[in-house]
């Protein structure tokens, strides 16, 4: 399958129908879903359609090939939404600002992306600070209704986004756009 993107450790490719059991097992880690869905895992239609619909992205380390999760950077409302989900075994390497980074710069380089968005709970920590690593910046605190509600929920959730010319302006000289 293509590459869509390569940085110093990660490979990213299109997500295909050969990934659905890694990406169902990634969704079947109660860690890994914690502020997703409380810890439960997703059901396998419910991974399949969402995952092949586009816009995601399986990532492989580039060294071994071993799958660590995947990106997603695909069209929303608000501009391109920038998400992720790892493997607890990637977490802590710095894979998922690493990804993040290097789908922004493609995002504005390359693709003509002019707001980038990322959304979490406001208790996800370590996910407001990829995003932050990312370029992104804080928007706003909402709280959208849950059919479900996890613990944290109360808190709400977050909207970070970095534009265009705001990029521009963290990058160094060579930049031209």
């Amino acid at each position: 399958m293509e590459v869509f993107l390569e940085t110093a450790r990660l490979v990213l490719r299109p997500v295909g129908h050969a990934d659905v059991a890694a990406l169902v097992e990634l969704d079947s880690d109660p860690e890994v879903m914690r502020f997703l869905t409380g810890g439960r895992p997703t059901p396998r239609a419910e991974v399949e359609a969402r995952m092949l619909a586009g816009g995601f992205y399986l990532a492989a380390e580039k060294a071994t090939g071993k799958f660590v999760g995947w990106f997603e950077f695909r069209l929303c409302e608000a501009g391109t939404e920038l998400g992720y989900r790892l493997r607890r075994q990637a977490w802590g390497k710095g894979y998922a600002t690493e990804g993040a980074r290097a789908l922004v710069d493609k995002g504005f380089r390359e693709l003509g992306v002019e707001r980038v968005v990322g959304y979490t709970m406001t208790v996800n920590r370590a996910s407001r600070r990829v995003l932050e690593k990312a370029g992104l910046r804080y928007v706003r605190t909402f709280h959208p209704e849950w059919p479900d509600p996890i613990a944290g929920a109360e808190q709400g959730d977050v909207e970070y986004a970095l534009l265009r010319h705001d990029w521009q302006r963290q990058r160094p000289d060579d930049v031209k756009l």
